[in-house]
């Protein structure tokens, strides 16, 4: 079992930004793929950013140039650094934690956090 905690979350204006972090304890191993997802108030879940096993990164088309996913290994924690934020934005955001492809697609994942609220605000 993989234990996921987001936090991070809160208000912020247009424009500004926001960090989340996601804590995953429990059987960790070096071989998962974490993620963030967000959903808006009625609209699916949908994919936002991946850091894979390997580090690599992944980031969907709506925020790359925008946000950066990144992971400190030292404190199994991953970073969801928001910038220049939109209304789009808003919604919750959940850490995902899994080891298969594809990246984008929630079956993909197995551990879910219980998400972070992200509210927009002018």
């Amino acid at each position: 079992q993989v234990l996921l905690t987001e936090s991070g979350g809160g208000s912020v204006q247009p424009g500004g930004s926001l960090r989340l972090s996601c804590a995953a304890s429990g059987r960790t191993s070096d071989d998962l793929n974490i993620a963030w997802f967000r959903q808006a108030p009625g609209k699916e879940r949908e994919f936002v950013a991946a850091l894979t096993w390997s580090m690599s990164t992944v980031h969907a088309d709506p925020v790359r140039g925008r946000f950066t996913i990144y992971g400190d290994t030292t404190t199994n924690t991953v970073f969801l650094e928001m910038n220049r934020i939109i209304l789009e934005d808003e919604g919750i955001y959940y850490c995902a934690a899994g080891r298969t492809t594809p990246l984008s697609w929630t079956a993909s994942y197995d551990y879910w956090g219980q998400g972070t609220r992200v509210t927009i605000s002018a």
